[in-house]
């Protein structure tokens, strides 16, 4: 009843304020993990990020986990393990990819999820599939349970950007959503300019009749005067 009672002295702009301060306190307390795809396509002699993102399930419970990244570039059938990353050290492990590699998941902290890498100045013999695998342990107050998670990038390497259909077709539908807003507000605006008009004519035809009573009830009066003297 208490709580009812103060609601209903609250405005509905002090109400959406709080709820606003509740969400935003929520979202910095703890972050939200979403598992993004990483892109598939790389500019050759640009930086590129491979992405590689693995929630855990249960986000009370605390965890440890290592990252291993895999290579197998075209023409080739097994994978060769080129980087791995544990306790917060990075190690390259592949020639093929020394000093050309940036951690950029996860940072101070064990419990990782974002599991991402830079490919530096990327060349044509890095097309290929890449594996990101994820080693997790969850310690939980009596034992520990350990989980695996594995996922692919299938990287090409082409020597400019091309746009895909999808970011072509969302570019038009977003020029199409402006001038069709635009068109709208002018509608609107030339129907309101037509009512307010409109409105402003009759209120001055209005005027106009209840000036013309006032005088005809004035010469009216000063008739009845002059008849009486």
């Amino acid at each position: 009843m208490i709580t009812l009672h103060i609601l209903s002295g609250m405005s509905a702009r002090h109400f959406l304020f709080l709820c606003v301060l509740c969400a935003l306190y929520v979202s910095l307390c703890s972050g939200a993990c979403a598992e993004v795809d990483s892109d598939t396509q790389a500019v050759a002699g640009q930086n590129f990020k491979l992405g590689c993102i693995s929630c855990k399930m249960r986000g009370e419970v605390e965890a440890s986990a290592t990252v291993d990244w895999y290579f197998r570039a075209k023409g080739e059938t097994d994978f060769a393990h080129i980087y791995s990353y544990d306790d917060e050290s990075p190690t390259i492990i592949d020639e093929r990819f020394k000093e050309r590699v940036n951690w950029t998941g996860s940072r101070k902290t064990n419990d990782l999820q974002d599991a991402s890498i830079y490919l530096l100045n990327v060349t044509f013999n890095d097309s290929g599939v890449y594996r990101c695998f994820f080693s997790r342990t969850l310690s939980y107050q009596y034992y520990e349970y350990q989980t695996t998670v594995s996922k692919l990038v299938h990287l090409t390497v082409v020597a400019k950007a091309t746009r895909g259909v999808a970011s072509i077709v969302s570019e038009v539908m977003m020029y199409v959503s402006i001038i069709g807003l635009q068109l709208w507000l002018l509608v609107e605006m030339v129907y309101c300019y037509r009512k307010i008009a409109a409105a402003g004519d009759e209120a001055l035809r209005a005027s106009a009749a209840e000036y013309l009573a006032i005088a005809s009830e004035s010469k009216d009066n000063c008739t009845g005067v002059q008849v009486a003297e």
